[in-house]
C-alpha cells in the first residue's frame, strides 16, 4: 500500500510539471511600427492613445496638431500671469464620452512662476460629477503645449465647458475656462 501512494504522488507531481513545462508565455503581437508621418498618421503604437505622436517633421509649430482630424480652437485666456490656448480634436462632445485636449500655457511678460502641473476637465467650474484629468508634454520640443483626453460627464451640465487649472510651482492654482466650441 505504501508503494501505491508513492507512486500515485509521483505521478501527481510529474503530471503537474509537465503542465507547467508545457505552459508557455505567449507574447503579444508587436503593435505596427509608426509610418513616420506627421500629425494624423496612421501609425499606432500602446502608447498613443489612437493618434499619432510622430511629430518630427521640418515645419513651423506654429500652428495646432489634431490627433483625430480637424481642430477646434477654444480660444485664447490668461490667468494668474499665464497666456493659455485651447483647442480640441473635432467631433461631437457627448455625454460619457472622450475628447482629446491640447492647451499650450506660456508665462505673460514679468511672470517668474513656472507650471507644475496642469488639469483639464468638462463641466462647471467647481468640477462637481467631472473627472479631472492630468495632462502631459506630448512633444518635448513643444514644452509649452499641453495634451491628455478628458472624460465627458454623463449627464452633462447644461453650459458645461472646458476648465482648466494650472498649478505653479509655488503651489498657487489658477483657472481658466473655455466654451466647448467657437
Amino acid at each position: 500500500m505504501k508503494t501505491l501512494h508513492w507512486i500515485i504522488a509521483y505521478s501527481i507531481i510529474g503530471a503537474g510539471a509537465a503542465c507547467l513545462c508545457a505552459c508557455e508565455k505567449k507574447q503579444s503581437p508587436a503593435p505596427p511600427a509608426p509610418t513616420g508621418g506627421g500629425a494624423g498618421s496612421a501609425g499606432t503604437t500602446a502608447d498613443d492613445h489612437g493618434h499619432d505622436h510622430d511629430h518630427d517633421h521640418d515645419h513651423d509649430h506654429d500652428h495646432d496638431h489634431g490627433h483625430g482630424g480637424a481642430v477646434v480652437d477654444l480660444g485664447a485666456t490668461s490667468a494668474g500671469g499665464f497666456d493659455i490656448k485651447a483647442t480640441r480634436d473635432e467631433g461631437a462632445i457627448a455625454a460619457g464620452g472622450e475628447a482629446a485636449i491640447d492647451v499650450t500655457v506660456t508665462a505673460a511678460p514679468g511672470t517668474t512662476a513656472k507650471v507644475a502641473a496642469v488639469r483639464f476637465w468638462i463641466g462647471t467650474e467647481d468640477a462637481a460629477g467631472s473627472v479631472k484629468s492630468k495632462a502631459d508634454i506630448e512633444d518635448p520640443d513643444e514644452p509649452n503645449r499641453w495634451h491628455t483626453h478628458v472624460e465627458i460627464p454623463d449627464p452633462l451640465p447644461a453650459g458645461a465647458k472646458l476648465w482648466v487649472e494650472i498649478e505653479t510651482d509655488g503651489g498657487q492654482t489658477h483657472v481658466a475656462g473655455f466654451a466647448l466650441s467657437s
